[in-house]
């Protein structure tokens, strides 16, 4: 494997992308420290400078994917604009392109055991892409009857567990789950039926 070079400045960044390859190749508990230094063409004690261990490196890889996961999201919610189904049904859709084009981040974030509380800088990357699709929720059920509206904290989650299983079952193929229809047909249908029940979309004929 050719080794990476690098100068002051990006050795962290190097690591993370290291990890981020062995993530996708081996899992979050299927690589060492010190394979992650080999990886980036540095020596374990460089690594150790900045990492105490293995998780702190997954860590880091975890806030960096909800940052990127929070942009795509932020960007999703506002291309829908102004319309608030337009707005919620794209932060959806983000949640699954996301997964795709960013295997080792979404591995980091979500199937690494890694909390989202370990540090407050992780903590607050997984918080404001959480507020991007509670914004979208809350925009949406402003068209609901106050006496029928669900709060948005709980319409947001229901969404990110539908988006989550769609993601895991189907895309990722995690469990060898099988389906004749597309992830993405999974999730449009599932989240079209979800707000038909609300009374956001028009009941099929």
């Amino acid at each position: 494997m050719t080794k990476r070079g690098y100068h002051h400045g990006n050795l962290k960044q190097a690591l993370i992308e290291a990890a981020l390859s062995l993530i996708e190749e081996k899992g979050p508990t299927g690589f060492t420290l010190s394979e992650a230094a080999k990886t980036a063409g540095v020596t374990p004690a460089a690594v150790y400078r900045h990492y105490h261990g293995r998780e702190d490196l997954i860590a880091e890889a975890a806030r960096q994917g909800f940052e990127m996961f929070a942009d795509l999201m932020q960007y999703a919610y506002d291309e829908g604009q102004p319309s608030a189904l337009a707005a919620f049904e794209a932060t959806g859709r983000a949640y699954l392109a996301f997964a795709r084009k960013h295997p080792g981040h979404y591995i980091a974030m979500f199937e690494s055991g890694i909390s989202p509380n370990r540090t407050p800088e992780l903590s607050l990357a997984s918080n404001r892409a959480k507020t991007v699709l509670e914004k979208a929720a809350a925009d949406l059920s402003q068209h609901i009857p106050p006496e029928k509206r669900p709060p948005a904290s709980m319409f947001s989650a229901h969404i990110w567990a539908m988006s989550h299983g769609v993601v895991e079952l189907y895309a990722r193929n995690a469990t060898g789950a099988t389906s004749p229809f597309s992830p993405e047909d999974l999730l449009e249908s599932g989240i079209g039926i979800y707000l038909r029940g609300l009374g956001l979309v028009p009941q099929d004929d």
